[in-house]
């Protein structure tokens, strides 16, 4: 008896049946600007008609360990949301509007129903980023993956007009910073939340604590917060008055700003201007975990900064408000001299 692919661990049939799922996820993402979507070798797209000198802008990221959290709970159509928010978030610090996704889903067996999850998160979060789901790749890679486990990974393409392009140059001492508040970790800092909750606390993902309001799992799944509506938005209505734009991910507050701002500057921000999602308090107490360390490791609740022109403070804010977004003055830009990178972000309460 011959040997077929099926044997060998992939299932060429249920690649094509999770392709046709997809299909039907993606099409709500559809723009106008699509030409081919799924199911051709290669996604079209063209550009927004009126543009002068527009300039394509890309971004590149994954899930992460949040993924253990799916995987734990059986819960998988969230992670698809992060996947495109943290591409997503990314595109639109230079002032960018996302145009296309496209994403990459491997598992050493293919699930349909755990795929086309995913993939309802994906096309979910597309629609919330007003980008197209234009294409993707699924590969099934027998013995590269733990059973019932796999990996995410995207990419997005946004568009900016050359003119227009947020580089930080404008921001100067006196702007005002804006905080955006996160919906949580969003998907980062994952392994040190799931060593503080899981070992050093005893928890599963299964545990309700009354201070979250939840479960542990839930409340770690809750999706990453997509700002590109609010942005653009924002960009509509100050124009020039937007100095610079920072996601802040990997690295908090002090690992993100200073990447926006011009050598010599920093900024000063009040700590009690916000107050931190319970899920940081839980984990800091828990571990316990220092204040420097939660610091550089999670956004605190801050999963966008805006700076803008000290006369554009009350302007910004109305806009992000009627966008959906809560946002309040954090702090100001500030100037530290030749400072490390780190030292850059100061705070003026503790």
């Amino acid at each position: 008896m011959s040997v077929t692919y099926r044997d060998a661990g992939v299932d060429i049939d249920a690649g094509d049946a999770l392709v046709e799922r997809i299909k039907r996820l993606a099409a709500p993402t559809r723009t106008p600007h699509v030409l081919q979507g799924i199911g051709g070798f290669a996604g079209l797209c063209a550009l927004p008609e009126g543009m002068q000198d527009p300039v394509l802008v890309s971004g590149t990221d994954g899930v992460g360990t949040k993924l253990k959290v799916a995987f734990a709970t059986g819960v998988h159509d969230t992670v698809g949301i992060d996947l495109v928010a943290m591409c997503v978030n990314d595109v639109i610090t230079v002032g960018a509007r996302p145009l296309f996704f496209l994403d990459y889903f491997a598992t050493g067996k293919l699930e349909l129903d755990v795929g086309e999850a995913v993939v309802r998160g994906i096309a979910e979060g597309c629609q919330r980023a007003g980008c197209a789901l234009l294409g993707g790749e699924t590969a099934e890679l027998p013995g590269l993956y733990a059973a019932g486990e796999y990996d995410l990974a995207g990419f997005a393409v946004g568009v900016v007009e050359r003119g227009k392009i947020l580089d930080g140059k404008r921001v100067a001492p006196g702007d005002v910073v804006i905080g955006v508040a996160s919906s949580g970790l969003h998907s980062n800092g994952y392994s040190l939340a799931r060593r503080v909750l899981e070992r050093e606390m005893g928890l599963s993902m299964t545990d309700r604590l009354a201070d979250l309001g939840s479960t542990v799992g839930e409340a770690l799944l809750t999706p990453t917060r997509i700002y590109a509506r609010a942005v653009a938005d924002l960009l509509d209505a100050l124009g020039d008055a937007v100095h610079a734009l920072s996601h802040i991910t990997g690295g908090g507050l002090p690992g993100n700003i200073p990447r926006v701002l011009p050598d010599g500057l920093g900024v000063r921000l009040d700590a009690t201007s916000w107050e931190r999602p319970r899920i940081f308090q839980v984990i800091a107490a828990g571990g316990p975990v220092e204040e420097a360390e939660m610091r550089r490791t999670f956004n605190l609740g801050v999963g966008l900064v805006v700076i803008v022109a000290r006369d554009a403070e009350d302007r910004a804010l109305a806009a992000l408000r009627a966008a959906g977004e809560q946002a309040w003055v954090a702090g100001e830009v500030i100037a530290v001299g030749d400072v490390p990178f780190e030292d850059r972000v100061v705070y003026s309460a503790p």
